[in-house]
């Protein structure tokens, strides 16, 4: 596989936070809002089960002098008892968390809060408007990725981790070997658990994307508890997620 020039820097740093190869340089006249973060992706999930909408995520990836962040709101499609929902992952320059906070504001209200505390990870959540805040540590480092119920955004940041650790430069080329296995540390807030994964890339793949064939980057995650297919654009954006275990698909609105 062979990319752009536009995408070697992303690569060659091994980090979210430089992966501002995928947006443009702003301009003069854009300067101010640009001091705040420049964009590197934006857009919708549209979440399936057993063919059925029954979910929206609407999410943004920013990279500034500092780092990296990724914002994602999700709402429930089609149900009475709506679930919304929020979360704001922070990164340092060397893609590390620096804060990961998540809210829930239907049909209860929590929150949850993940900082570094030394070398390791820190929890602090509460259950409810009047439960007592909870607090968990956890044995692991900051550069563990982010895996949360619901923000499949998070699946994109970490395979372009996954990439940036596999692919090299040659020649000015970024290419990308197939069948090479990498194995990452993960953690999911809402469920309080952290696990292993691994990454591999699977080559280029012509798959039915909104009625059209269309040929896309191919990415496994195997998980403990099945396999994730991923399909992303020359951009690598995330187009299409099977979770073939729980009859789930996700498609970029």
């Amino acid at each position: 596989m062979k990319f752009s020039a536009r995408l070697i820097a992303c690569f060659v740093f091994a980090s979210i936070a430089l992966c501002v190869a995928f947006a443009a340089p702003p301009k003069d006249k854009e300067k101010e809002k640009a001091a705040e973060g420049q964009k590197i992706d934006a857009g919708s999930f549209g979440i399936f089960m057993n063919g059925h909408r029954v979910g929206t995520e609407t999410f943004s990836i920013y990279q500034n002098n500092t780092g990296s962040v990724i914002k994602s709101d999700f709402k429930t499609e089609n149900d009475p008892n709506q679930a919304v929902q929020n979360s704001t992952l922070e990164l340092n320059g060397a893609g590390d968390i620096r804060r990961y906070e998540w809210k829930e504001l239907l049909p209860e209200k929590a929150e949850s809060v993940i900082t570094p505390n030394e070398q390791f990870l820190n929890q602090r959540w509460t259950a409810g408007p009047t439960d007592k805040e909870h607090e968990q540590p956890y044995l692991l480092p900051p550069s563990t990725s982010i895996l949360d119920d619901y923000f499949f955004i998070h699946r994109e940041v970490l395979v372009w981790r996954f990439l940036a650790a596999t692919c090299k430069q040659e020649k000015g080329v970024v290419q990308c070997p197939t069948r090479q296995r990498s194995q990452f540390g993960t953690l999911n807030p809402r469920q309080h658990s952290s696990s292993p994964l691994s990454a591999e890339y699977l080559g280029r793949e012509k798959v039915n994307y909104k009625g059209n064939p269309q040929e896309f980057n191919k990415v496994e995650f195997k998980t403990e508890v099945g396999p994730w297919q991923i399909w992303l654009d020359d951009q690598f954006k995330v187009m299409r997620i099977v979770i073939e275990g729980d009859k789930t698909e996700v498609i970029r609105d």
